[in-house]
């Protein structure tokens, strides 16, 4: 890795129980473990106390063959830096991705926030892959009980479904179906598929990788709008509707970076994942959007588009905000640019 060059930092979610540790233990045991650098909250929960080889500081350590382990007890930013500049002079290993394991209660929108509107971080970290683990067995009490399962699920670029083994095979199928209703946005697959394929499960995100693999979730919104009731497996599940949007039409950039600023700004809380490709202006190669809630990743502008996908097309997955509503006043406001 050239030094002018950003770290990827990738974040592992999933609600209390749902199988991380296992998942980071079977993943790290197939990494060469000195270019990872591992944060956790509580080595307690991470469970791997009896890994540690030796203190390097009082909230880092080194697990066997180099892999670094942080415990996060202030500030993301400032374990961020801290982590870095210990690496650029030579005191920890100089590790090429960093993982962060949430807590099992954490929201990942924030995290984002952190990472995307710091300029310090943007100097030194990219935006990874967020991975979210789904207990198979429990996730059901999970959504009906904990706000904070649907944002960790709504948030994630890829799926893992853990305990399989637990379920039926048509509880397995109905929890895969209910899952691509709540984020059709992500990859979705298992543990011991991600487990099988170790390089590919924080694969790097949507400027990287082939046409397929950047744009796959775009197999999951055909229709130009519909509106999904995420609850097939219990009445009391939360609720979300996926608005879809397609252009035929270039889009006025200006305009549109207006209005889906206002758009997060009263609703930021409700749009709990959204994700375009469009046509702007007279370019011929397209722009990619992307962002969780209130924070909006930077675009990121393609060679060509993929396939024979040439028509702008937005994905909205709301939470409290009608998607009728949405594309109307999308509509409304757009129309206006072009009287």
């Amino acid at each position: 890795m050239q030094p002018e060059e950003k770290l990827p930092l990738h974040i592992l979610s999933g609600f209390l129980g749902s199988g991380k540790t296992t998942l980071l233990k079977g993943w790290l045991a197939q990494q060469n473990l000195n270019e990872v650098a591992l944060l956790v909250n509580e080595f307690g929960e991470v469970g791997i106390d009896h890994h540690l080889l030796n203190e390097v500081a009082p909230d880092i350590v080194l697990l066997p063959g180099g892999c670094l382990c942080c415990q996060i007890r202030g500030e993301l930013k400032t374990a961020l830096l801290d982590l870095y500049e210990r690496r650029a002079r030579g005191a920890l290993p100089r590790f090429t991705q960093v993982i962060l394991e949430t807590t099992g209660l954490a929201d990942p929108a924030p995290i984002l926030s952190t990472l995307l509107h710091d300029r310090q971080l943007q100097y030194h970290f990219a935006q990874g892959t967020l991975v979210t683990l789904v207990d198979a067995e429990h996730c059901q009490l999970q959504a009906e009980t904990q706000p904070e399962w649907i944002g960790q699920v709504s948030a994630a670029d890829k799926l893992l479904i853990s305990k399989r083994d637990r379920v039926s095979d048509r509880a397995f199928t109905a929890l895969q179906r209910w899952l691509r209703q709540l984020n059709p946005l992500a990859e979705l697959s298992d543990c011991t598929q991600a487990l099988a394929e170790p390089a590919r499960l924080f694969e790097p995100a949507v400027a990287t990788g082939s046409h397929e693999q950047r744009f796959r979730w775009l197999g999951a919104c055909g229709a130009d709008t519909f509106s999904l009731n995420a609850a097939p497996l219990s009445a009391a599940h939360p609720v979300t509707q996926t608005c879809v949007i397609t252009l035929q039409q270039s889009l006025n950039w200006a305009a549109f970076a207006i209005w889906l600023s206002m758009l997060l700004h009263s609703h930021g809380r409700a749009v709990l994942r959204m994700k375009g490709i469009l046509r702007v202006g007279d370019s011929p190669s397209p722009v990619v959007i992307h962002g969780v809630q209130h924070t909006l990743h930077p675009p990121v502008h393609l060679r060509d588009w993929p396939g024979e996908l040439t028509t702008s097309k937005l994905v909205f997955i709301l939470r409290g905000l009608d998607a009728d509503r949405l594309r109307q006043a999308f509509t409304r406001y757009m129309q206006a640019f072009e009287e």
